[in-house]
Order: C-alpha cells, then sequence, then structure tokens
C-alpha cells in the first residue's frame, strides 16, 4: 500500500530521537495541521488525557487530548499536531490498527507516524530513521535499512534549525537527497 502523505519514523534504539524528530516536523510545519500518530506493542497501563475511539482483538486505539505532560504523544499534540492518536497492538495486529487510524483522518492529510513496523506493511512518502551511536537498546531493524529511507541523527536535530523535508502536492519529500 502506498500512502504519500505519511511520514515515517523508525529508530536504531530507543532515546534515539524518534519522537523529538516528529515534533520538529510537526512544529516546522504546523501550518499543515498534521495528525500524528505512534503506534506501540507495549501494552502498558493507560496515562491520562487518552480517550479511547476502538478496541478490537489486538489492539486499542486513543487519541490523546493531554499536551500538558512529558509523554510522546503529549509532547507530538504540544508540537502543534491537531490531532495525535495512539495504538497500543500486538505484532500481527499493527495494520489493522493502523488502518482503523486512517479512518479518522481526511484523505490527503499530512501524517507523522512514529511505528518502525509500519513500514513493513506501507510505502510511505519518507521513511526517516533515527540514528544512535548508543550501544545499549539498540532494536534490529537490519531488515528496515534496506528499505528506501533517510538518516538523521540527535546532533544532527541539535545542529540545524530547519529539517530538509517538505509535503509539497501531498507528499512528503526529502529535499537533500544523500542525507
Amino acid at each position: 500500500m502506498i500512502i504519500p502523505n505519511l511520514l515515517i519514523i523508525a529508530g536504531s534504539g530507543n532515546k534515539s530521537g524518534k519522537t523529538s524528530m516528529a515534533c520538529r516536523i510537526i512544529g516546522q510545519f504546523r501550518h499543515l495541521e498534521i495528525i500524528s500518530v505512534k503506534i506501540t506493542p507495549h501494552f502498558h497501563e493507560t496515562t491520562p488525557g487518552l480517550v479511547l475511539i476502538s478496541e478490537k482483538s489486538g489492539y486499542s486505539v486513543f487519541e490523546e487530548t493531554d499536551s500538558d505532560i512529558s509523554k510522546d504523544t503529549s509532547r507530538m499534540l504540544k508540537a502543534g499536531a491537531s490531532k495525535v492518536f495512539f495504538a497500543k497492538v500486538t505484532d500481527n495486529s499493527l495494520f489493522n490498527a493502523f488502518k482503523e487510524i486512517i479512518r479518522y483522518i481526511p484523505p490527503g492529510t499530512p501524517v507523522i507516524c512514529e511505528s518502525p513496523g509500519l513500514r513493513r506493511y506501507v510505502e510511505p512518502g519518507l521513511f526517516i530513521i533515527m540514528t544512535s551511536s548508543a550501544k545499549d537498546n539498540q532494536k534490529d531493524i537490519k531488515s528496515l535499512i534496506d528499505l528506501p529511507h533517510v538518516e538523521f541523527s540527535l546532533d544532527y536535530l541539535a545542529q540545524h534549525e530547519d529539517l530538509p523535508v517538505a509535503f509539497s502536492y501531498g507528499k512528503w519529500i526529502n529535499l537533500h537527497n544523500g542525507f
């Protein structure tokens, strides 16, 4: 499935900057009324601010309503996302959860999704991998590295005010090939 208005962010490990990248892009393109999505395989306790909108076998989908705390979905809302969805999924229901979420998103709306696994199911307009030099908490993303992508690091985010991405004619694009 090809979804040009979708930007997926993955990372080489925990604390690699996935949410920081999402927030930077949301802030840079606030005028686009971006919708943000975070999909996780971790079934931890639901936090305040998450409103359940759909629940089926293998997944629960929530809308984030609280921008005043430090969790990832709250940070995305605070950065300027018009809506933020959060899904807790089992591995074999990830794509079904995403299909459920896109039912709530108007066609053509710019979407940023923090979910490495989703890349196995869809071809986004842009796929970003956040790299980390930390050796602990590394994730196995070898299968994702072979797919077309752009790599960034937290150092890059710290050194550059504007990111070399754009949303043009309904598609996320990389402005500087080779990054």
